[in-house]
């Protein structure tokens, strides 16, 4: 079985070309017969997997951080909508936060990476859908994408918004100063949000919606379960900037004391979730604002129907 690698040079800021004879050497020693693609630019990925699909690759590994992982998902789907079989995914993570990895429980180091796509045992893992209408200046427009990992509305956006522009810091400090600077903004909207089995109008700080627990080093739905066919959910208000900022530092606890706990936060499972702006809201799909104007948003999980090669 020849496998398709999709590997983006640029990931990790930038250091994926650097690792690229590192990820080849893993591949080889590993016995794993593969074919390598490198990206171009934002985007690509999506036209690279899906051509990959359309071409009959039974496995399609994803060389690259969690933003490249999407692209390649949401290009396997592209395929797969149009009637393409569905590959298999592999992952060689040369991120810097590798949050799906992470929530997948999937090693980091390459050598182990590439031994696991090697042997050819898969897991099902959930995948997230976002449908939105988005209005703006130059008028209204529907789109769909995929999601592997995580998707929001509200405030999350907003940080993703600032931390693009902050070059100075790396990692988790990163999101931390973007995270502040988005609460001191004080953004707030009025929503009315449904789901399956509950409905909440009235004002919102946040929605985020995971099919893992974890993305930009935060546990923003920490009782996620890519495995579970749901989709968990977290909405809140939280008016007060000095509440706000004492809920930061708990978003990093998975467990005990997760910000989760707070009277403003609620945490729930469903596997839909419609949600009606008053007023426009950036949203991000795996962390690439897709909109800054969305006003209708709805996501849906597809249980099982990712193949990822792992040893669990």
């Amino acid at each position: 079985m020849t496998i398709k690698v999709i590997l983006n040079p640029y990931s990790g800021r930038w250091k994926g070309q650097q690792r690229r004879e590192e990820a080849e050497t893993a591949l080889r020693q590993a016995g794993v017969d593969y074919e390598i693609v490198l990206t171009e630019r934002p985007g690509h990925a999506i036209e690279l997997a899906a051509q990959a699909a359309r071409d009959g690759y039974e496995a399609v590994v994803a060389a690259g951080g969690d933003g490249s992982i999407s692209e390649v998902v949401n290009g396997l789907m592209k395929a797969v909508d149009n009637g393409a079989k569905m590959p298999k995914l592999g992952i060689l993570p040369l991120g810097t936060a590798n949050d799906l990895v992470s929530n997948l429980n999937l090693p980091t180091d390459l050598s182990t990476a590439a031994k696991i796509i090697a042997k050819g045992k898969t897991q099902p893992v959930d995948l997230g859908t976002v449908s939105y209408t988005s209005v703006d200046p130059s008028g209204k427009t529907q789109r769909k994408c995929y999601f592997d990992n995580n998707s929001a509305i509200g405030l999350e956006p907003c940080v993703t918004l600032v931390q693009q522009k902050i070059t100075w810091l790396k990692g988790t400090i990163r999101y931390l100063a973007a995270a502040v600077i988005a609460v001191m903004q004080k953004p707030s909207w009025q929503v009315e949000i449904q789901w399956d089995g509950g409905h909440y109008k009235g004002p919102m700080s946040l929605v985020t919606v995971g099919n893992g627990r974890i993305t930009g080093g935060f546990y923003m739905t920490p009782h996620a379960n890519p495995y579970d066919g749901k989709l968990t959910f977290v909405y809140g208000y939280v008016p007060r900037r000095r509440e706000m900022f004492g809920l930061l530092p708990k978003a990093l606890k998975p467990g005990k004391g997760s910000y989760v706990e707070s009277n403003s936060i609620h945490e729930e499972d469903s596997s839909w979730l419609k949600v009606h702006m008053a007023s426009p809201t950036p949203l991000h799909a795996d962390g690439e604002i897709q909109t800054e104007h969305a006003v209708e948003i709805e996501w849906r999980i597809i249980p099982g129907i990712l193949q990822v090669f792992s040893d669990l």
